[in-house]
């Protein structure tokens, strides 16, 4: 995160500094501005309390208070406890068991939801019972008609967790297919070579 005036030399001429800095550490570096990061970390506040209100039910207080506590996503509700919710200023006990049970619920329903979405998309089952590929993934490949273990294989690693891109000499966000799953690089290798694996085996 940079100031205005030293975003082009981190970046480098054609992005040429970001790059190399990028292979050396073997690390996805994204370079933004203050103003970016900013606006980038409303935008996240935003969408993460929009989903506790949509999704449990809850005033707009409530949601926010949870994402002000570090609560990012419902996962993290469901397996919390009564003690950590009830040690929130403002969350009485009742309200700590109902967020909890209101969690699980969702989840259950949104994983048995995913299970017919996966049916329906038709995914082999070899895909599908790769190590390491969620229900949530599965989907979001099924979306994107990557429905067999071959067409996860011709994936490259930054189709799946997206970065950056310089192209004349402006720099460009390229979306990957699982970005939303904060997939490292090294993790979507790891998945990559184990399906090249799996398909080479045979």
């Amino acid at each position: 995160i940079l100031t205005e005036e030293n975003l082009s030399k981190a970046i480098g001429r054609r992005g040429q500094n970001v790059r190399l800095a990028t292979k050396l550490l073997n690390y996805e570096i994204n370079i933004m501005t203050d103003a970016e990061d900013s606006e980038r970390r409303q935008l996240e506040f935003k969408e993460k309390t929009e989903n506790f209100v949509k999704n449990l039910e809850l005033d707009e207080t409530l949601g926010q208070l949870l994402v002000a506590e570090g609560f990012s996503t419902i996962d993290d509700i469901k397996d919390s406890s009564l003690e950590t919710l009830g040690k929130i200023e403002g969350i009485e006990e009742d309200t700590a068991k109902a967020l909890i049970d209101r969690a699980k619920e969702f989840y259950q329903k949104d994983q048995e939801h995913i299970s017919e979405r996966i049916k329906e998309l038709g995914l082999e089952d070899t895909l599908i019972n790769l190590k390491g590929l969620t229900p949530g993934m599965l989907v979001t490949l099924g979306n994107q008609k990557i429905l067999t273990l071959e067409d996860f294989a011709d994936l490259a690693s930054d189709e799946l967790t997206g970065g950056f891109d310089i192209v004349k000499g402006e720099r460009v966000k390229i979306h990957g297919y699982l970005e939303d799953f904060a997939l490292s690089k090294d993790e979507a290798d790891g998945l990559i070579m184990s399906a090249r694996e799996i398909i080479y085996k045979d």
